[in-house]
């Protein structure tokens, strides 16, 4: 991994241009009560937005913390992201806005947040969730 080739970083993850189509990304987990719940995160990511799936890679320590290192596709923003249509997108596949940026499906007892214009980008008029923030209700999911 080329730490030089830093790009960002969020309250969850450190993101590193890996080359021109594909960025790593060290997540710490920090949003998740287990590295369990981080990974059926990625799970759902890759299910629902397989244009941005994630690759795990394996684990990275540093500083006495704990990151799994990830591959996504690099995806470059030609525009700016209109939340409404990120809106309009989750509400037509289920998903009910319940507050912010953050969607649930009762369906499916799947929980969607953070769904920010940083975290959603668009390019030639297509929405890529690069940034998501899965998780489950057990007892609706599981069913």
């Amino acid at each position: 991994m080329d730490f030089n080739s830093f790009v960002s970083e969020g309250a969850e993850q450190k993101v590193f241009l890996n080359n021109d189509f594909e960025v790593l990304k060290l997540n710490d987990g920090i949003y998740y009560s287990s590295w369990k719940e981080y990974l059926q995160n990625l799970l759902l990511n890759n299910y629902f937005f397989p244009d941005t799936a994630y690759e795990l890679l394996g684990f990275y320590s540093a500083d006495e913390v704990l990151y799994a290192v990830v591959r996504q596709k690099f995806v470059k923003s030609d525009e700016a992201t209109d939340l409404e249509k990120v809106k309009e997108f989750l509400t037509n596949n289920g998903f009910q806005n319940t507050r912010n940026n953050d969607y649930y499906n009762e369906d499916l007892g799947i929980i969607l947040e953070d769904l920010h214009d940083e975290n959603v980008l668009t390019q030639s008029g297509v929405l890529f969730f690069i940034d998501t923030v899965f998780y489950i209700k057990p007892d609706i999911f599981w069913k």
